[in-house]
């Protein structure tokens, strides 16, 4: 039976867009003050890549039925997948910080593997939902699923962009259980996946920095611990109630990438504990709302690929809220509906925009 989209998901959806608008109008007050009419140009190319297009994704993929996703999975699976690999390409893809995760193809600059998230993610409900039962047998489903994850791991490696490969792996297990998989199988692709890990992090240098910093906050607090020592600070500064909108002092020279994956911190020092702990209740109750909807969808399919979206969303959004307190390596992801990045935004929009035709099949 079709019903109408569900209010209450696209008004969480709304208050966190409209309140990642005002943070990050905020928050480039500091790296904008002393560069003319940069403030502006990048306040407009949010309001137009983020929010215009975004809220036209968000519209055109409500309309579209989620089943349509099922039939385009593996072709939507394999062109991000191609798309990411362009990152290597020779004047198409282009590195910074030592890393290859970026393509320019002419006006359009991005991170792929942004869309590969999507494209990834349902394949992998599809191939569950297929499973059925075979979820939790050896030969047809664990098998299969750490050759699946280990596919995109082994790219993903490549660039290297970690933090994005652990949003998906989460999610990734995430759906396996849902779809039936049992405990001891997940354990076993937490012990694999924490060996990998370990063994990436003794081979990259930036990343080996990141763990001694979040084992030993005073290791090197001028260098690589910089970005978290003035986090914490503006958190802290903040109080309980915060220092008031716009009135944030670390945005100003002190907090690096503050209006990135630092702007949690900027939060914190504006609006204080409640602020941010008011923020954390919105994104509890969009994955409550989310898995509830999930829930109630008419088959496999749309539970699987409607709790992904949200678990998706939810998890990376709390990496980086738990980076920026102290509680995770820093991770270099943005805070999704706040941190500037239009086309994160618009991709993010459309991918609830799913979640909402979902929420229009119920039983």
């Amino acid at each position: 039976m079709k019903n109408r989209s569900d209010r209450i998901l696209l008004g969480i959806v709304a208050v966190l867009v409209l309140f990642g608008f005002f943070m990050l109008a905020s928050a480039l007050l500091g790296p904008t003050a002393k560069k003319t009419g940069t403030f502006y140009n990048v306040l407009f190319r949010q309001i137009l890549i983020g929010i215009v297009v975004g809220g036209t994704a968000l519209f055109v993929t409500n309309r579209i039925p989620y089943q349509f996703w099922r039939k385009i999975s593996l072709p939507l699976f394999l062109a991000t997948f191609f798309l990411t690999v362009l990152v290597f390409a020779p004047h198409i893809g282009f590195s910074h910080g030592g890393a290859r995760r970026w393509i320019s193809i002419g006006p359009l600059f991005f991170q792929p593997s942004e869309l590969l998230k999507f494209g990834f993610l349902v394949y992998l409900s599809s191939w569950l939902a297929s499973r059925k039962e075979e979820v939790s047998s050896f030969k047809f489903g664990f098998f299969p699923f750490l050759i699946i994850i280990a596919f995109v791991a082994g790219l993903l490696v490549m660039e290297p962009n970690i933090s994005t490969l652990l949003v998906i792996a989460f999610t990734a297990v995430s759906l396996f259980y849902i779809a039936g998989g049992r405990f001891k199988q997940i354990a076993v692709m937490i012990l694999i996946g924490a060996a990998l890990l370990f063994m990436v992090v003794q081979v990259k240098p930036y990343l080996k920095e990141r763990v001694i910093n979040f084992l030993n906050r005073d290791y090197d607090p001028q260098g690589s611990g910089y970005q978290i020592n003035q986090s914490l600070i503006a958190l802290g500064s903040g109080g309980i109630f915060g220092k008031g909108f716009g009135m944030s002092i670390q945005k100003f020279d002190y907090l690096p990438e503050a209006t990135g994956d630092s702007i949690f911190a900027v939060i914190g020092e504006e609006f204080g504990f409640l602020g941010t702990a008011v923020l954390i209740c919105l994104f509890l109750l969009l994955l409550y709302r989310g898995l509830f909807i999930s829930s109630r969808t008419t088959d496999n399919f749309g539970r699987l690929l409607g709790s992904g979206i949200v678990i998706l969303i939810v998890t990376q959004s709390f990496m980086n809220m738990a980076a920026m307190v102290g509680f995770f390596p820093l991770a270099g992801l943005p805070l999704l509906f706040i941190s500037q990045g239009g086309s994160a935004l618009a991709l993010t929009l459309a991918e609830a925009g799913v979640l909402l035709n979902i929420s229009k099949y119920k039983k």
